[in-house]
This record gives structure tokens, C-alpha cells and sequence, in this order.
């Protein structure tokens, strides 16, 4: 067996790239959920244009996620973006919301299997009944199907690369054309009768139907992105991504208008509209409950059903494939950081991150034994997680945009940043502007998660020994309001529903001892001014208390903004100390501040893998002797330069005239065997063109031998010494 990979390797071409955007972004819930869903809230031509403007919305995200995907071409997408705009824990908020959105869509598409197996196989897998769960019955033989859904894609994805994308674009390919075929034959087979009113739905204004489907574009959209987290990976450069999300936006686009449109075309004889038998779907099983799949056995028979079969479970494989491997770039990514335990970072031969793919499959085997019901209130809170993820892309490109200069994405991620605000308050006061767009129970299980992020991030920065986390404030702040937010709107949204409860019963006491007709449309208009009443008082709490959070940030910012004066004297101080004035690197007194750092981590046990390089100036005597102590210097500074340019991630000191230190971690620890050979070559090279030649030695760490980092520099210093006169050997050889 060959030895692990080091880092990701290239292996996703554009189309592959495009499946892999598209097979993340829809799912079970694009032929089940959404054309539904969408029907009872506007109506088809409502819901072409909402899908219409989410596109558009969409493409602008994309336009960000595109500008840093060039910037900051690592993997962990908005991760590391974040990271890289505003630093580690803006980072963490980011990733800890990330991570749950795409851990619902996974789980969804997981748990809908048994879904599938209901409406199309009968009672199949409904072996060994195991209890009831919110309404949902658990049966051992559909949890067993999930099970060992999750276990394959794993097996699949951990063991191979180029496998999963090809059958990704092959299943991307054939659900496309499949959903593309049944929609076209309704288009021409449809009776000369037919009629798509009504256009929206009656009783409701048409331009608020319009916005209501705009505004869950990040929950229909979800997963488009999910190659940023691949950026590591392209075999193509990352000029064409935007190509790529955009085709995979207008691709999506087009199957949800598809089915949407496809569902009302055709319709069970006893009901007089499409609308009606929308509305009764909950009454209904097995084909007739799936509007789309109806139509299509209506226009095509047989073919048409099975067709369409096929194309939904051709998306569910390529929803699971496409999340999991997007959860396992990000965890990589974490684990990279030591956010996650350092192991889940390993990559095994291929280039994979395997740790990471199991830890994904370990945390999700459990979650088929919640019940389809949980799980719709876990997928529910993916609405508020990707407008938050969105809203951080947006945020990150219009910081980056303005630190370089580049006006044109400084305007897009505003745009974005101000739409995902809009959207954020929309979903935070449901009651204000419409009839609540999550499940009650969704805002709890958000606050739940929250809260979990106040408990993991305390650990974070209780190991953080580097001091990465906790800088900011924007963690306790961002989390403390999403808690007070989504438990007010739980508590409300329980509250409305209790109250609904006791005047129902109050209106059946009322009708049967009184025999009043009214009593219905009474008690339904005094809910609904209860709705309103709630949702005003809560945007005033809302109102005051974000007043008051901005007004703690602005006093917190004065006190850094002293702090960080009177820190910048010192600092000017300590720089000019700490830097060499000659080649701008770190001096010796920093090179002995460091010393003693490494040197309490040895004596403590905590110190992690690291290695020293030693570098020495060839022939500086000479260059003085011929040219001069100017000519010298100048030497010195490239010299200086050289070392910076191989070792960019390590801190390079100048510890005397010609000698210079290195102490690797990290990537370029990682890296130290290239790394070192490229300085060697390079050395060799410049002895014929007369440039700046520099010997070199590395010595690496041995815990439990080394007892301070005099032991590992003069192993390092001896090579240095060797690889010098090796140097000097091949210039006399060339004169």
C-alpha cells in the first residue's frame, strides 16, 4: 500500500462539478415537498415567478461564493472564507450552522428511502414495529434501509474519488432528461380543456404569494454551493466556478417550475381543480398523494410512473453523495484548524478524508430512529441555516472586496448580505409577515443548537492554546440573540397554538349548547388578531433589544479601540525588537522569545510536531571582499527573500549575519521533504547563474528524546554545515 496523501488532490471536472452542485441542491423534497408547497402557497404562476426571483437571488450568492472561491481557494468553503475575512471565530459561528443545514439535508434524504418504499413498495420494510414518535411509526425494517443507505454512500465516498463524480454526473444526466421528458409530454398531451387557473391562490395578495416563495430560495437552493468546500479539488481553473453554480441554479430552476407545473396538469376526476385536490393531498396515498408522479403515469402510463421513479431516487443518491462529501471537505477543513480533533484531517491514499466520511455516517446511523416527523423539524431549521451561511458569504466578498479594491463585488455582496438580513428577519417574526413559515417545534430545536454551539466553543477555547478563538465578541453576541430570538418566537408561536386549542373547545361548547353558525369565523378572526398582537410585541422586544445589543458592541468597540492604542505603543516597541532592520524578518530576540516558548511546551509534554531549518549564506565573505559591505547586504536580503518565498507559512529569524532559522509547523511541516528539496535544487541552480546560494539543514522534533530545541537546531546546524560544503565543492567544480 502506497503512503497517505498529504493533501487533496485534483480529480472533478466541470460537468462533474455542475452534478455535483445540482445533485446536492434538490432532493426527496424537490418532487415531493416543494412543487406541493409551493401550489398551496401561490399557485403555479405564483410560484414561477417566486422560483424565478430565488434564482435570481441565487446567482447573486453565487456571484459571491465565486469572487471567494478566487480569493481564498481552500477547502471548507464559506469556512474558510469567513476565516480569512474576519478571522477564527466568525469562522466557528459560521461552520457550527453550516455544518447542522447540511447535516438536515443528509438525514433527510437518508430517512426518505422508507418515504419511497411507502409509496411505491407497500408495506416492504414495515418489519418489526418499534414505537410511535410524534404521530410517525417506526418500523426496524425502514431504519435498517436508511442504515444502510448512509453505510454504502460512505463506503463509496471514503474509498474512492473519481467513482462517486462519475456517477454523479451520470444520475444528474438521467434525472434531468427523465423530469425534462414527463413535463413536455404533459405540455403536448393535455386535453384542449385544461387550465392552469386559478393562476395563485384565491384570497391571498399576489404579490405577498410571489415574495413568499422568493423568500425560500435558500432552503430550495441549499447545496448549490457545496463545490466551494471542493475548491482544493477542481481540475480546472477556478475562473469557470461561476459558470458552473450558475448552470447549476438554472438547472434546478427549471425541475422545480417543472414539477410544479407538471403537478397540476393533471388531476383525479373527482376533483374540480387543481386546487382542490392540492389541498387534500394529506387524505391521499401511494401515487395519487404525489401530484407529480400522477400526472406523469396520466400523460405516459406505466413508463412515465417508473421514469419519474427512477429520477427521484437518482436524486436522493446524488443529494447524499453531494452533502456527504461536502460535510467531509468542511470537517477536513475543521479538523485542519484543530477545531475537530486533529485525526479527522488525515487523508488515506486516495486523497480522502475517510475519518471525516465515517464521522459523518457514525453521527447520522441514530437518526432514522427519531421518525420522519423529527427529522421534517430538523430540515425545517435548514430555511434559517442558510440564510445565515449566505449571509456570511455575502459579508465575507463585501470585506474582501473593499480590502482590494474591487467595486463591483463590493456591490454584490451587499446586495447579498442586505437580501439574507431581509430573509432572516422574515423567518425571525413569521407572525408579522406571514402565517409562519417553520414548524413551532423547528425555533426550539434551533435555540437547542445554539446553545449547543455556547457549550462546544467553550471547550474550542479551552484547548485553544494558540489563542485563535475568542477574540471577538460577535460569537456570544450572534449566538445569545439567535437563542432570545427563536425562543420567543417558540414560546409565541406554543403560546398561539394553546390559545387556538382553548377557543376551539370553547367554540364547540358554545355551538352545541347555543347552535351558533358563527362561532367559527369568530373564534378564527380573534386568532388571528392574537397572531398579529404577538408578532408586533415581539418585533418591539426584538426592536429594543437589538438596539441595545448594537449599543453594547459600539462600547465594547471604544474600549478595544483604547486597548488597541496603548497596545500599539508597546508594539511599536516590541516590532522594532523583534525585527531585523537589514531583511524585514524576525530578529534574534525574537528567535529567543520563541526559544523559550518551544522550550516550556517540551518541558510540559504539550509540545506538537515541529521542525527546525538552519540556513547559511554561501560566499557572502567573498561578495564584501569584491564588491563591497553594500553589495553584501543586498546579498543578505535576497537571501532573506529566498527562504521567505519557500517557507510562507513558517516564521523565518535572522539569528546572525549570514545564518538564518526556520521552525516548521503546520502546512509546512507537512510539507518540510519538498519544501527542502525545491531549496536545494534552487541552491544548485543559482552556483552557474551567480545568484544568492543558500545551504541548508532540517532537523525534526523526537518527543522524548529532544529536552530542549538546542537538541534539534545543532542536529540541523551539523547538516547545514555538511549541505555547505557540498555547495562549495560544486562552485570550485564550475569555475
Amino acid at each position: 500500500m502506497s503512503d497517505p496523501q498529504k493533501h487533496l488532490t485534483p480529480y472533478m471536472s466541470p460537468a462533474e462539478a455542475w452534478a455535483f452542485a445540482l445533485g446536492a441542491s434538490i432532493g426527496w423534497g424537490s418532487l415531493v415537498i416543494t412543487g406541493n408547497t409551493c401550489l398551496s402557497q401561490a399557485g403555479p404562476v405564483g410560484s414561477v415567478f417566486g422560483l424565478l426571483i430565488g434564482a435570481a437571488i441565487m446567482l447573486v450568492i453565487a456571484g459571491n461564493y465565486f469572487y471567494m472561491i478566487r480569493c481564498c481557494p481552500d477547502a471548507g468553503g464559506v469556512y474558510a472564507y469567513a476565516k480569512e475575512a474576519f478571522g477564527y471565530d466568525h469562522a466557528f459561528l459560521c461552520a457550527w450552522f453550516l455544518a447542522l443545514t447540511y447535516l438536515a439535508v443528509f438525514w433527510a434524504n437518508a430517512t426518505s428511502l422508507p418515504l419511497f418504499a411507502r409509496y411505491f413498495l407497500g408495506g416492504v420494510f414495515h418489519v418489526i414495529y418499534c414505537y410511535s414518535l410524534f404521530g410517525y411509526e417506526v418500523y426496524l425494517g425502514e431504519a435498517l434501509l436508511s442504515i444502510a443507505a448512509i453505510l454504502l454512500v460512505a463506503v463509496l465516498c471514503a474509498r474512492r474519488k473519481k467513482i462517486p463524480a462519475v456517477l454523479m454526473a451520470a444520475l444528474a444526466v438521467f434525472f434531468v432528461v427523465g423530469i425534462t421528458v414527463c413535463f413536455a409530454s404533459a405540455l403536448i398531451r393535455h386535453g384542449a380543456s385544461f387550465s392552469f387557473r386559478p393562476l395563485t391562490v384565491p384570497g391571498k395578495n399576489d404579490v405577498a404569494q410571489v415574495i413568499g416563495i422568493a423568500c425560500i430560495s435558500p432552503w430550495a437552493f441549499i447545496g448549490f454551493e457545496n463545490i466551494s468546500h471542493s475548491a482544493e479539488e477542481y481540475t480546472f481553473p477556478h475562473r469557470k466556478v461561476f459558470r458552473v453554480l450558475a448552470a447549476a441554479i438554472l438547472s434546478a430552476t427549471l425541475l422545480y417550475i417543472f414539477v410544479t407545473l407538471l403537478s397540476v396538469t393533471a388531476y383525479p376526476p373527482e376533483y374540480g381543480s387543481w386546487l382542490a385536490y392540492i389541498r387534500d393531498l394529506d387524505n391521499l396515498s401511494g401515487v395519487k398523494g404525489l401530484p407529480a408522479f400522477y400526472a406523469a403515469r396520466f400523460y405516459l402510463g406505466n413508463f412515465g410512473l417508473w421514469l419519474l421513479l427512477f429520477s427521484l431516487l437518482a436524486l436522493i443518491v446524488t443529494s447524499l453523495i453531494g452533502n456527504l462529501i461536502a460535510l467531509s471537505r468542511l470537517f477536513y477543513a475543521l479538523a485542519r484548524d484543530r477545531v475537530l480533533p486533529r485525526r479527522f484531517s488525515n487523508l488515506n491514499r486516495r486523497g480522502i478524508p475517510e475519518k471525516a466520511v465515517w464521522l459523518i455516517a457514525a453521527v447520522s446511523l441514530l437518526i432514522p430512529f427519531l421518525g420522519r416527523t423529527a427529522i421534517g423539524w430538523i430540515v425545517d431549521v435548514t430555511t434559517l441555516g442558510a440564510t445565515i451561511v449566505y449571509g456570511f458569504v455575502s459579508a465575507a466578498a463585501l470585506k474582501t472586496a473593499k480590502r482590494q479594491g474591487d467595486n463591483a463585488e463590493k456591490r454584490t455582496g451587499f446586495i447579498g448580505l442586505i437580501l439574507m438580513a431581509g430573509f432572516l428577519l422574515y423567518l425571525l417574526i413569521p407572525n408579522l409577515f406571514s402565517s409562519g413559515s417553520m414548524a413551532t417545534e423547528s425555533y426550539f430545536l434551533f435555540t437547542i443548537w445554539a446553545i449547543l454551539g455556547f457549550v462546544f466553543f467553550r471547550g474550542l477555547m479551552k484547548r485553544d492554546e494558540t489563542h485563535r478563538f475568542g477574540n471577538s465578541i460577535i460569537v456570544w453576541i450572534a449566538l445569545l440573540s439567535l437563542v432570545l430570538f427563536t425562543s420567543l418566537i417558540w414560546m409565541s408561536q406554543t403560546m398561539i397554538a394553546a390559545t387556538g386549542d382553548a377557543m376551539s373547545r370553547v367554540q364547540d361548547y358554545y355551538v352545541a349548547k347555543f347552535g351558533s353558525a358563527d362561532a367559527a369565523a369568530f373564534v378564527a378572526g380573534e386568532i388571528s388578531a392574537l397572531r398579529h398582537t404577538i408578532a408586533r410585541s415581539m418585533l418591539i422586544v426584538i426592536v429594543l433589544f437589538g438596539f441595545s445589543v448594537m449599543t453594547l458592541l459600539n462600547i465594547y468597540s471604544l474600549m478595544r479601540k483604547r486597548a488597541e492604542e496603548s497596545e500599539a505603543e508597546l508594539g511599536s516597541v516590541r516590532h522594532m525588537a523583534n525585527t531585523d532592520p537589514l531583511t524585514g524578518v524576525k530578529s534574534k530576540h525574537a528567535y529567543v522569545e520563541a526559544e523559550t516558548a518551544l522550550n516550556g511546551e517540551i518541558q510540559g509534554g504539550a509540545a506538537e510536531p515541529f521542525a527546525v531549518v538552519v540556513c547559511d549564506v554561501n560566499g557572502l565573505k567573498q561578495v564584501n571582499d569584491t564588491l563591497g559591505h553594500k553589495a553584501g547586504d543586498e546579498y543578505i536580503r535576497s537571501a532573506a527573500v529566498l527562504i521567505c518565498e519557500l517557507f510562507q507559512h513558517s516564521p523565518v529569524f535572522r539569528v546572525g549575519g549570514d545564518e538564518f532559522v526556520a521552525i516548521l509547523r503546520g502546512r509546512d511541516y507537512d510539507d518540510r521533504r519538498e519544501i527542502m528539496a525545491k531549496l536545494g535544487r534552487k541552491a544548485e541552480a543559482n552556483i552557474g547563474l551567480g545568484e544568492v546560494v543558500v545551504a541548508a539543514g532540517i532537523s525534526d522534533y523526537a518527543a522524548g528524546d529532544d529536552r530542549t530545541i538546542r537538541d534539534v537546531f545543532d542536529r540541523a546546524d551539523a547538516l547545514m554545515y555538511r549541505r555547505k560544503k557540498e555547495l562549495k565543492a560544486m562552485g570550485s567544480v564550475s569555475r
